[in-house]
């Protein structure tokens, strides 16, 4: 396979595919720059878009840099370059998450399946109830087998393991809304019509469960005109855990490599996730999430896994305002 010459057009494949990734509170905390002498994309932290006090130490902000990697290398690899991604490729620039050069085509090898290509701009986290239908065990198991080939693993906890791991969520929901900075910090995401394109707007809002079986987040003090009614859910939800073994800025790193790498393949079977982040925005309660009898390992995500209605989409900035200047315009074009 011949790889794409690095120009405006295809720099905007590359970053549209990278910003479709999910972040937490949709918050979108990237930016690129393009290293035409070196046909390298740096992937950098946008700290004007952190969330301090729900995310002090930048995990979630790292989680949400990774999935945006992933897609980038899909993208490239779809475009015909064999990418090389490094992670923290500077410690002494802690603003650069990553570097992914662009400088070798792919050769012989395969190219990114379509569905898992469309998969990317179909994506879309869903706050609405699901189905009683079962998700299959063979595509439980190519979740985590996605997971797996980015150095994490994804497990499917028990009746007895999802009920403790909901306890905790509703307990971490509990903390966040009596908490006077985060209930603000995660109000203040919430996004009106003609707002920036990053927030959460109220149509992608789920309404919270009936039953109180399944803590959804309630972003913490919309106004009770924008609440939505109370719904039933479904009756035994479907829980995935994401951990890594370790717990370092890369491993948050590779944490979100593999959620959007299990995202993509959920999407390619319709199957729709809600990511339960609470319990781990709390320390204590993150390591009260992990489960001893799987040995020593870090939690990053509880997903909610199942069938049920498309959900609203979110925004996206646009590739222009998350690249960098410079690149094409200081550089010329890169050919691979």
């Amino acid at each position: 396979m011949i790889a794409a010459v690095l120009d405006a057009a295809t720099l905007e494949k590359l970053i549209s595919a990278a910003v479709a990734a999910p972040s937490i509170h949709n918050s979108q905390p990237w930016h690129f720059t393009l290293v035409p002498r070196t046909a390298t994309l740096e992937v950098r932290a946008a700290p004007e878009r952190a969330l301090p006090a729900i995310d002090p130490e930048g995990r979630a902000l790292y989680i949400s840099v990774g999935a945006a990697v992933l897609n980038l290398r899909l993208a490239a690899q779809d475009l015909g370059w064999a990418p090389e991604v490094t992670l923290l490729p500077d410690p002494g620039d802690p603003d650069l998450l990553a570097a992914v050069v662009l400088a070798q085509p792919a050769g012989a090898a395969p190219a990114v399946p379509a569905r898992l290509r469309e998969a990317i701009g179909q994506r879309h986290s869903q706050r609405e109830p699901f189905t009683d239908q079962a998700v299959p065990t063979a595509v439980l198991t190519e979740l985590a087998e996605a997971a797996r080939a980015e150095d994490a693993w994804l497990y499917f906890p028990d009746s007895g393991e999802r009920r403790r791991l909901l306890e905790l969520t509703a307990e971490a929901e509990r903390r966040s809304v009596t908490d006077p900075a985060r209930s603000a910090e995660s109000r203040s995401w919430i996004r009106g019509p003609g707002a920036a394109p990053y927030g959460i707007p109220p149509e992608a809002l789920g309404p919270q469960d009936a039953a109180g079986r399944i803590p959804m987040r309630d972003y913490a003090g919309l106004r009770p005109a924008e609440h939505r009614a109370p719904a039933e859910f479904e009756t035994d939800p479907c829980l995935a855990v994401l951990a890594t073994r370790g717990d370092h800025p890369q491993d948050w790193l590779r944490a979100g490599l593999a959620l959007e790498a299990v995202l993509l393949h959920a999407t390619v079977h319709g199957v729709r996730a809600t990511m339960l982040h609470q319990a781990l925005e709390w320390s204590a309660l993150r390591w009260e999430a992990r489960d001893p009898e799987r040995g020593p390992g870090v939690v990053h995500m509880l997903l909610r896994l199942g069938y049920g209605p498309e959900g609203a989409h979110t925004p996206r900035l646009g590739v222009s305002e998350v690249l960098d200047d410079g690149g094409l315009a200081d550089g010329g074009q890169g050919g691979a």
